[in-house]
């Protein structure tokens, strides 16, 4: 393995916050001060699978490495949703179509590949300053709720209570054709990352079969909840999170196709 001596650790925080109680590390450049953070954590399948899947599937980059039972986490760059929606939100310091759009995006990326509790004290809004306005983006940030839980409301951020005023601001500004339009963009986009990986998304849910997720009741009851949630019994007969997934994605390409 090869040694920088130019970056050291400066300093190490124990982060007593939620389930995984990670460590945050801070490393420092010693040429320039320049320094980014890090976190370590226990690395369980459900929160590998997921940054694998969001890697693949969404717009955004995940960089993490494993090695045994333990997992390092690039830090994931944005302003926490709950205090987003407490510091910014009323305060109109952003675009609020834009705003909804993401989330609604955000919304669908989680159904699709089934990524659960996005509450918004698990999800960032990043903003980027643009020449004429501010490009916003809502990227996941924990991702231990990967395939996890039988209830379909626990992949739909929207339906959260700490999510309301995210919902809120979606019905003020986007109605049901827009979102319908934005839902499907989404869906167009996250099949053609399926297309551009084919081969490491049939391995990733190889080995998420391989790997159980979840109780076999409750991945039953999500089947039954997907089933009616889009009119579509093929997934009822799924037994596995990881062919639930599967059906998920095959019924993008079906409705694109078609």
């Amino acid at each position: 393995m090869k040694v920088f001596s130019h970056v050291y650790v400066d300093r190490v925080d124990f982060c007593s916050f939620g389930n995984s109680q990670p460590f945050r590390v801070r490393i420092v450049n010693a040429y320039n001060e320049n320094h980014d953070y890090f976190y370590v954590k226990v690395g369980d399948a459900s929160r590998v699978c997921g940054l694998e899947l969001e890697h693949l599937l969404s717009p955004n980059r995940m960089l993490y490495l494993t090695q045994g039972d333990t997992l390092v986490e690039e830090h994931v760059t944005g302003i926490p949703g709950d205090i987003f929606a407490e510091q910014w939100l009323e305060a109109g310091q952003h675009h609020p179509v834009r705003l909804a759009k993401e989330l609604i995006k955000f919304e669908e990326r989680c159904l699709v590949r089934l990524l659960g509790d996005m509450r918004a004290y698990n999800f960032v809004i990043a903003v980027t300053p643009d020449f004429d306005a501010t490009a916003i983006r809502v990227r996941a940030m924990d991702f231990d709720q990967q395939s996890y839980d039988g209830r379909l409301r626990f992949y739909l951020p929207g339906s959260f209570k700490e999510n309301r005023p995210y919902t809120q601001l979606c019905a003020r500004h986007i109605n049901a054709a827009s979102a319908t339009q934005y839902r499907r963009e989404e869906q167009s986009l996250i099949h053609r990352r399926l297309l551009a990986a084919p081969d490491r998304v049939r391995d990733l849910l190889a080995a998420m079969e391989a790997n159980a997720l979840s109780a076999p009741e409750k991945a039953k009851e999500l089947a039954d909840g997907l089933a009616d949630y889009h009119r579509d019994p093929a997934f009822r007969q799924h037994s596995t999170m990881a062919s639930l997934i599967g059906e998920s994605l095959a019924r993008l390409d079906r409705i694109l196709r078609s």
